[in-house]
């Protein structure tokens, strides 16, 4: 961080949730970068899960004895570019949400980029925060109830212990008006 306390790089985790995507508004609307002319960048990031994990399944063995670690290239095709085309809706969407704001990078010589990472989600936003030495990193959280975080985990809880820099989470628009 500078000593006039504008950030260098302020890096924007996006999942395709409403939530990740009112993180990256308030990013938008309320961080200031570095001055003109300074290295300064603002990073959309994106984790794609790999495609074991997005099939929800490892083949098991084929029926009447044929090999058990077969793996089906076209399966794995098919669902990795399913991924990406899911990755690249997920950005389009966020830099979309960059425009609509009216935020003028160019002009002020900031320099917005996106940033895909293949893995778990915990581990690969950390590890992309320390190799982008990141100023800060902010996300959103999906608020998810105590049996749902018990068994998905919570990632924004994840990366508030172990991310190399400080943490914004920003929790839904309306948690004020819900009833708990």
């Amino acid at each position: 961080m500078s000593e006039t306390g504008n950030l260098g790089c302020v890096v924007a985790a996006v999942d395709g949730s409403e939530e990740s995507m009112n993180a990256l508004r308030w990013a938008l609307c309320n961080l200031k970068l570095r001055s003109p002319g300074s290295d300064s960048s603002f990073v959309i990031l994106h984790v794609q899960s790999p495609p074991s994990i997005a099939a929800g399944l490892n083949p098991g063995p084929i029926p009447f004895g044929g090999p058990s670690d077969l793996e089906v290239p076209a399966f794995t095709a098919a669902i990795e570019a399913h991924q990406k085309r899911i990755t690249e809706a997920i950005l389009d969407h966020a830099l979309e949400i960059c425009s609509e704001l009216n935020v003028r990078f160019s002009l002020l010589q900031v320099n917005v980029k996106t940033h895909v990472v293949i893995g778990d989600p915990k581990e690969k936003i950390c590890e992309a925060v320390q190799n982008l030495h990141a100023d800060l990193l902010v996300m959103g959280s999906r608020a998810f109830g105590p049996i749902k975080r018990m068994f998905l985990g919570s990632v924004s809880n994840y990366c508030t212990h172990n991310a190399q820099c400080p943490v914004i989470i920003i929790k839904e628009k309306d948690t004020a008006n819900k009833i708990n």
